[in-house]
């Protein structure tokens, strides 16, 4: 008998990208609000550039909660607004 030989060929990429988007989905299920420390976070943008091209846009501000100086903002809709401004880029 001859014996087999198996090669695996791995793209490490796709496995990144996918694992990615399997914790993008579980953490989309999950968050109900996020506050501004969350948004550098998932959106990969600094503070000071959420401050002055996102947060303070009226589509934002309309989804802004506030309590003692403290926002939040849900993520959902948070979100759809993010990539409507993006998309206007």
């Amino acid at each position: 008998m001859i014996p087999g030989q198996v090669h695996v060929q791995l793209d490490e990429k796709a496995i990144r990208n996918y694992i990615q988007q399997q914790i993008d989905q579980q953490i989309h299920d999950t968050l109900l609000m996020v506050d501004l420390e969350k948004l550098v976070v998932i959106t990969s943008m600094s503070k000071r550039f959420l401050e002055d091209e996102i947060l303070s846009d009226p589509r934002m501000r309309l989804i802004e909660r506030r309590k003692a100086r403290k926002r939040w903002w849900l993520y959902k809709p948070a979100i759809e607004v993010i990539q409507e401004i993006t998309e206007n880029w």
